[in-house]
């Protein structure tokens, strides 16, 4: 498979096209992608980054990083992804514009998109304007239930396994451990402190069973109201483990919300909660 920044680098083919931004990969994403290794052709993925909704200016809350999103879309098996940076100047492309530039000189032959598919200054591009231009397209109808917003309402109210079920796969949390205020150590639970880009969608607060590093873990997300912090914080206790996380990577599954954080009438009863917690992470079951 070739993953190029620039459609020269692709080797001439004819090619069935699956187009978007594909935030998450979720399963309606999956067809999209089938749809297109199912054609015969030698199919593709066209993708984005950055997000074109951060470079025109709105909020965005990311399902997985631009890293994640490659690897996953790799994992179902297109021949060739070409990612286009997404620019102020490229938002004011006509669409007619964009299909010259991007989509004619990789062979784009068949465009698979979902039925609401936008493209193009304004929005203005549909598979409609494609069909005039002379391209063969295929819209694939919507996975009933599944869609990017749906699972960001989900995550925002802390359902997991609902999340999961929509994206083929349990919601992750990823970013670079760092160091936090080492009171885990003292209780009992060492936990690393995960640092998240700040595009990236953050489920409810609360209290979560997960995994991470062939680990289960339990996974705070909050602010410790117990001892009356204020900003948000994403800490893990991997069980037995045992090794020096700071600095590294860590990728987060969420399968279970367990409970709401809070604060305890003591330490003790903190500490006695927590080992609760934990045993409730051992028998967690995963989502997906």
């Amino acid at each position: 498979m070739i993953v190029s920044r620039d459609p020269t680098e692709l080797p001439p083919a004819e090619r069935a096209v699956a187009i978007g931004t594909f935030d998450g990969v979720h399963r309606g994403h999956w067809a999209v992608l089938e749809a297109a290794k199912a054609t015969g052709l030698r199919s593709a993925v066209v993708t984005f980054h950055p997000h074109p909704r951060e470079v025109l200016g709105y909020e965005v809350s990311l399902l997985s990083t631009f890293e994640r999103r490659l690897e996953l879309i790799e994992a179902l098996g297109p021949d060739d992804i070409l990612v286009v940076e997404f620019t102020i100047e490229l938002s004011r492309l006509e669409p007619e514009q964009f299909a010259r530039e991007v989509l004619e000189p990789i062979g784009t032959r068949i465009v698979l998109a979902g039925e609401n598919f936008r493209f193009g200054r304004g929005r203005s591009g549909d598979t409609e304007l494609l069909r005039r231009l002379g391209f063969d397209v295929r819209a694939v109808p919507l996975v009933e239930g599944v869609s990017s917003s749906r699972i960001r309402e989900a995550l925002r109210s802390g359902d997991v396994p609902a999340a999961a079920r929509m994206l083929g796969r349990p919601a992750e949390l990823e970013g670079l451990v760092v160091s936090g205020d080492a009171r885990g150590v003292r209780l009992g639970y060492p936990t690393a402190n995960l640092a998240v880009q700040p595009s990236l969608l953050v489920p409810a607060h609360g209290i979560y069973a997960g995994w991470a590093l062939g680990h289960r873990a339990a996974i705070s997300i909050g602010v410790n109201p117990h001892y009356g912090g204020h900003e948000r914080r994403i800490e893990a206790f991997l069980l037995d483990f045992e090794g020096d996380l700071y600095g590294r990577h860590l990728r987060l599954e969420l399968w279970k919300r367990l409970r709401d954080e809070r604060a305890f009438p003591s330490e003790e009863a903190l500490v006695e909660q927590i080992s609760r917690d934990v045993e409730q992470a051992r028998l967690a079951t995963r989502p997906g």
